[in-house]
């Protein structure tokens, strides 16, 4: 019997793959900063849930106490899936330094702080895989969002360099990159400037993009067959090509569309 955990698990994608590993027979360690959703999907997870807890991910003490709980029950996890993710859009004169903090404590420092806690004993016991939920605008930066896109180029960056790193121990490692996903991570943003005020018309937007339980379908397979980066949708799939094969159009492309929200 396998064991996950799943960080920001209360809802979106982190929600849906604790319930798809659940439902494989895994028992799952789920944390969240929303106790609410945490006792929803504590809930579903039924006796698959081997500890579901309010934990801040960008709070080290936090995290290392929640780990010690874990490996209290288990000699090491199977599977650790950094979800938890939070979104700042605006340019970057409109994005304040407190923002900053919030999103890299939580969207970099939280990956940091899961990796570290974790990765030890899947090295010592020479078996398990390391999820890490960047996106998109891990791989393709466009104007508007360049707080996030700096936070999730980092994870990428972070998750290419620890793969090579920890392939000799027989630990595998992945970078979910999802485009547009019908999450609440734009609701629950901040934004400032001009996507502050277009913020409903992009909650509604986000809700035309795929479900989460894709995303969890992705990582679940990430898990099976291992590798470096996985898209999820037709938009990421299409940005990362044009962003490897043609950059500079990428970049153009990106630019014209910002315009194009800002005229709205």
């Amino acid at each position: 019997m396998s064991t996950w955990v799943v960080t920001g698990a209360g809802s979106g994608i982190g929600r849906a793959t604790a319930l798809a590993a659940a439902q494989t027979g895994a028992r799952v360690a789920a944390i969240d900063v929303n106790a609410e959703r945490l006792a929803e999907l504590k809930a579903d997870l039924g006796d698959r849930a081997l500890l579901v807890k309010q934990v801040d991910v960008a709070d080290r003490a936090a995290m290392k106490a929640f780990a010690d709980e874990v490996h209290a029950q288990v000699a090491a996890v199977d599977v650790i899936v950094n979800n938890a993710g939070v979104a700042v859009g605006g340019n970057f004169l409109d994005t304040s330094l407190d923002d900053w903090d919030w999103l890299l404590g939580i969207n970099l420092k939280g990956v940091v702080h899961g990796c570290h806690y974790f990765i030890p004993r899947m090295v010592d016991r020479k078996q398990g895989h390391v999820i890490n939920i960047a996106s998109i605008f891990g791989i393709h930066a466009p104007p508007g969002v360049s707080a996030y896109c700096a936070s999730k180029f980092g994870v990428l960056g972070m998750t290419r360099s620890l793969r090579s790193e920890l392939a000799p121990h027989g630990v595998g490692v992945t970078a979910i990159c999802p485009g547009m996903i019908d999450t609440s991570i734009v609701a629950d943003g901040r934004l400032a400037g001009k996507p502050a005020a277009r913020r409903p018309a992009m909650v509604e937007r986000f809700k035309k993009g795929l479900p989460p339980a894709a995303v969890a379908s992705a990582i679940l397979d990430a898990v099976r067959t291992n590798p470096a980066v996985r898209t999820v949708g037709k938009d990421a799939w299409a940005l990362h090509q044009l962003t490897r094969l043609l950059p500079t159009a990428a970049y153009s492309i990106g630019a014209k569309v910002a315009q194009r929200l800002d005229a709205l």
